[in-house]
């Protein structure tokens, strides 16, 4: 677990959870909907921009507490963002 501004953020690699554990995101997709950077999402959320891209890339798995204030965040079920199955293509 690694720490942001004194908060646990939750973030392990796929190497730390055998591999099996990979969570899928749509926040690159949010942030491009909302016209969002990455930098304007860390510090709604108090962690720093570099934790947003790994998450975007699935290099890191957000903890409960982290996952649910991005799905405030966006005003949106968690399960809108998170899944941990992948998530369709858009047009399919």
């Amino acid at each position: 677990m690694s720490t942001e501004n004194g908060r646990t953020t939750g973030r392990r690699t796929r190497a730390a959870t055998g591999g099996g554990e990979t969570i899928h995101n749509r926040i690159a997709m949010l942030r491009a909907e909302r016209n969002v950077s990455r930098r304007q999402l860390a510090e709604a959320l108090g962690v720093h921009y570099q934790t947003v891209g790994y998450l975007e890339r699935g290099e890191y798995s957000p903890s409960l507490h982290l996952a649910l204030r991005i799905a405030r965040y966006f005003e949106v079920p968690v399960e809108v963002v998170f899944s941990t199955e992948p998530f369709p293509r858009i047009g399919q």
